[in-house]
């Protein structure tokens, strides 16, 4: 529900939320154009008497005397039948220029205000104005639900690359955003009279006056007293009249002065819904507080492309929204397969299940979690495949699933299984598929499979779970499902460093760069700098697409993309379609492969130690952290292999990065060495050290198998316990991360 209340306003108002942010951004630089070609006199440096009176040395037959927010000085006055308008210098009274509004600035404001259709227009203004609010405040609800809380708002965003602009721009923006929006529908409110604005209050219109000759402007005792930083308007009586009065309008009241004494003779002080209305006005439009101005505009410059982002998004979710063929009934069906999630993405792996029973001649109904029915007649079988939203909670096609679960009465209830799909670097991992299954389990249903885990969408763990469930209803099940893959890049293999023969594990380091091209356009990209290469850093991944099959495979990166080159660490596996392609490869043979970010798996910025841990491959992205630390800032490896003579990964460039301080600590197990020598005994064997660097503020990347992964958890929890910390509260902190596999 929260995404339709933030997509469907955007998608109809985007337009007119362009046409609004365009010309606000326009009017945004004016205060500040204005503010830079302007004499501020310091308060009581000038009274407004004084300005009158170097103001009538220089001009003649003076209707008014005008001060805007942004501090210019406009003069009206008369000359032969003429009238005038001139900029002046507060200082001197000397014109500075004619004042000439421009045509253009009227004509966006009048776009900006009512979309040059008057009433109408501003009606339509208005209501844009509550749009902006309702995307503003439904984004914020959105994104911290997506991050996993208001704690977690800060930390780098995950997604594609329309979703990572579109989230990272609204929480730069939307102070600013929300700012104008509030303020322009309080200004549509006041301009139809659904609230005051305070203008009604006006002081009283003299009765009577003292007649007499007219004192000199310059010696006024009310101008003397009021500075010129106060002034907003001075209206001159007109000439010949002794009857007539000054009409003064200023910062904090306006009154009438009588000509012949100097006196006010009536004034009336601002009240506070007035002193509100001047206020909102500022915020709104920037004038007097241009530095606000500018920052406003800045914001609203950021709406139409958050439009375009937005509008890809939708479109993207539409098409990722698969149309399920052969769809049975619920009542009918032998198979239920109910769907969890946020952006569709999970729908792509349920049809393919859907499809691949229905080859098996099985009867399947597929549904969103939400349409969970109160009975399946004649179903023997419930496949649940989630997504998890945010903190673990459930994604938008699945937020009625729990409540529903009680009502189901039926006397069938088939045997179920759970599917969970997420992000390993999110702490609550696939919880709510979690919460599901145990949900399931309380209301008395029979689990078939116990719980799976797919880790940002492989295929190649969905493919292994299809063979569960082909084994569950002996039937032969091949379960592919590739999802849309990004554009490829055609890279070559530069260099190879081969380990790990005589331990049976042969393992190698790949060097890729772009296609060698030559020519003088060739030459010259090289000459400066130009790498071809993707934008990448190391921890990114690489999705690498077998020749002999459209699923891709995914590495770790270990290095940056201005070090000039690609580089993985690959071990051979026996059935490896990916790894055995890769190790079959030759120096100037080519590759098809793209670039996933993964930001979460990344050293933070900053002097605080890094302790890196890992085994066997995972030393890749480990060894690019290293090797892009030109601050030199305290770094601890911790990795593990099995004979430093065949598989010591990155020995040379270790030793070198020893020797210039990139890293401060080497410690490397061998388990064929020294029985028990594994990586988690290195790291319990330095318990009081690390447990000191983590004290002090560390940050910890771990990169390997999930087996080794599971058993530094269990070895960093024994580490950390009289600290009183563990690895969830490093997680929840973001001083923990992991790339598993």
């Amino acid at each position: 529900m929260l995404r339709q209340i933030h997509s469907l306003p955007g998608l109809i108002a985007a337009l007119l939320l362009v046409v609004l942010a365009i010309s606000g951004a326009l009017l945004s630089v004016n205060p500040a154009i204005e503010r830079m070609n302007t004499t501020m006199p310091a308060d009581g440096q000038v009274s407004v008497a004084v300005l009158a009176e170097r103001v009538a040395q220089h001009f003649s037959g003076i209707e008014q005397i005008q001060r805007t927010p942004s501090g210019s000085v406009i003069v009206y006055y008369s000359k032969d039948g003429q009238t005038g308008a001139e900029r002046v210098d507060p200082l001197s009274g000397l014109s500075i220029g004619p004042y000439a509004p421009s045509t253009f600035t009227r004509w966006v404001k009048n776009l900006h205000r009512s979309f040059l259709s008057g009433t109408t227009g501003r009606v339509v203004a208005g209501l844009s104005a509550l749009t902006m609010l309702v995307l503003c405040f439904s984004g914020v609800l959105l994104l911290v639900k997506r991050q996993g809380g208001w704690r977690q708002l800060a930390r780098p965003l995950r997604g594609s690359f329309n979703q990572r602009w579109h989230g990272e721009l609204g929480r730069i923006t939307i102070f600013g955003l929300l700012l104008s929006a509030l303020t322009g529908l309080y200004m549509s409110a006041a301009t139809f009279g659904l609230i005051s604005d305070g203008m009604q209050e006006e002081p009283a219109f003299p009765a009577e006056l003292v007649t007499g000759p007219a004192m000199p402007v310059g010696t006024m005792p009310s101008l003397l007293n009021t500075d010129l930083n106060d002034l907003v308007e001075l209206v001159y009586p007109l000439p010949g009249n002794s009857e007539d009065f000054y009409s003064l309008r200023t910062a904090q009241g306006d009154g009438y002065i009588d000509q012949t004494t100097g006196t006010l003779i009536s004034y009336q002080t601002h009240n506070n819904v007035r002193k509100t209305y001047e206020l909102i006005y500022q915020l709104h439009t920037g004038e007097g507080l241009w530095w606000l101005g500018l920052i406003l505009g800045l914001c609203a410059l950021m709406v139409p492309i958050m439009s375009i982002t937005g509008t890809i998004m939708w479109w993207q979710r539409r098409q990722s929204m698969p149309r399920i063929a052969n769809n049975d009934g619920a009542q009918s069906a032998d198979i239920v397969i109910l769907v969890g999630s946020e952006n569709n993405s999970t729908w792509g792996f349920a049809k393919a299940l859907h499809d691949g029973l229905h080859q098996a001649a099985l009867r399947v109904h597929t549904a969103p979690m939400n349409q969970l029915a109160t009975e399946y007649r004649k179903a023997k079988h419930l496949f649940i495949l989630t997504a998890t939203y945010g903190d673990g909670d459930a994604p938008a096609s699945a937020n009625q699933f729990l409540e529903r679960l009680p009502a189901f009465t039926g006397h069938n209830k088939p045997t179920f299984a759970v599917l969970g799909f997420g992000d390993h670097q999110f702490p609550k991992f696939c919880q709510f598929a979690k919460d599901t299954q145990e949900a399931l389990l309380a209301q008395g249903w029979e689990q078939s499979i116990d719980l799976n885990t797919i880790d940002r969408q492989s295929t190649q763990e969905f493919l292994r779970w299809g063979k569960s469930v082909g084994q569950l209803l002996d039937r032969e099940l091949t379960l592919t499902y590739t999802p849309k893959l990004p554009k490829t890049h055609v890279l070559e293999l530069i260099s190879r460093d081969d380990y790990g023969i005589q331990v049976q594990a042969p393992t190698s380091i790949f060097r890729f760069g772009p296609v060698t091209r030559k020519g003088p356009i060739a030459r010259f990209k090289r000459l400066i700098g130009f790498t071809g290469l993707p934008r990448f850093e190391a921890g990114d991944l690489v999705g690498i697409v077998p020749q002999s099959s459209p699923v891709p495979r995914f590495y770790s990166l270990a290095s940056n993309s201005k070090d000039g080159f690609l580089e993985i660490c690959v071990r051979s596996h026996p059935n490896g379609v990916c790894s055995q392609m890769l190790h079959n490869l030759k120096p100037g043979e080519h590759i098809d492969a793209f670039i996933q970010p993964n930001p979460e798996f990344r050293p933070a910025s900053g002097k605080l130690p890094v302790i890196l841990i890992g085994a066997g491959t995972g030393i890749g992205p480990l060894a690019g952290f290293i090797r892009n630390n030109t601050g030199k800032y305290p770094m601890y490896l911790y990795w593990g292999g099995r004979d430093p003579a065949s598989d010591f990964l990155y020995k040379p460039e270790l030793d070198t990065y020893l020797a210039d301080h990139r890293l401060t600590q080497l410690h490397a197990a061998f388990s064929r060495v020294k029985v028990g020598a594994h990586v988690q005994d290195r790291v319990l064997g330095d318990a009081s050290q690390i447990r000191q660097l983590v004290e002090n503020g560390a940050q910890i990347l771990v990169c390997g198998g999930r087996p080794m992964a599971a058993n530094i958890v269990q070895a960093l929890n024994e580490i950390l316990a009289p600290a009183g910390l563990d690895v969830h509260t490093l997680k929840l902190q973001g001083r923990y991360r992991e790339d598993v596999f």
